[in-house]
């Protein structure tokens, strides 16, 4: 048994040559190509690759609507900051006029404040980009902004401590809710109004 299985010759995987062998059917390469046209898979592969790239394109907010708690969670990163500067307004304008700001006297001014301008906050910012909310915005801008530089120039006291901290949070929240373009043209409608009532003489 040995010695026959030393007389067996071994060869090597290099010198074993691959067989061949004949396909079945042979098809040319213009008949292949004929035959994938007219069974449409270019196409199907073609509008599939297009819905994916579309889907790929879109942004997670077309795909998805933002969850309830996200959307009060992004308010409230505004309410937070916009309720501070009432707060801070409402005590630099009376330090202004020689009152001395009291616990009492701010909690009676920011408690009926802030819960209205919350939900103005929460509406807006989750109506931001609409047309309507930013031809509105821009409209607050303006009122707001020309009322409170008259007041500052002209207005009484008594008025000016009413009216001056609700109007400047309203005007610093829609300036900042506004484009930027609709932004400045804000700021250029009030230069151009404190030009033509003449108040720059009293900032």
């Amino acid at each position: 048994m040995a010695r026959k299985r030393n007389n067996l010759e071994v060869k090597k995987p290099s010198e074993v040559k691959p067989t061949y062998q004949k396909p079945l059917i042979e098809i040319s390469e213009e008949e292949q190509w004929r035959i994938i046209q007219q069974s449409g898979i270019m196409h199907k592969v073609s509008e599939d690759d297009a819905k994916r790239s579309a889907n790929q394109s879109q942004t997670p907010s077309e795909l998805e609507p933002v969850p309830f708690a996200e959307e009060v969670l992004d308010a409230a990163l505004y309410i937070v900051p916009v309720s501070f500067l009432l707060l801070l307004l409402e005590i630099l304008i009376q330090n202004q006029y020689g009152k001395q700001p009291t616990f009492q006297s701010l909690i009676d001014r920011m408690a009926p404040g802030v819960p209205v301008l919350s939900v103005f906050i929460f509406y807006t910012k989750r109506h931001k980009n609409h047309w309507a909310v930013q031809a509105g915005l821009f409209l607050i801008s303006v009122l707001v902004g020309t009322r409170m530089v008259w007041l500052l120039a002209r207005g009484s006291w008594l008025i000016n401590m009413r009216q001056v901290p609700p109007l400047g949070v309203l005007w610093v929240y829609a300036i900042v809710q506004l484009n930027l373009v609709l932004a400045v043209v804000n700021l250029l409608v009030v230069f151009i109004y404190v030009r033509w009532k003449g108040l720059q003489r009293y900032f």
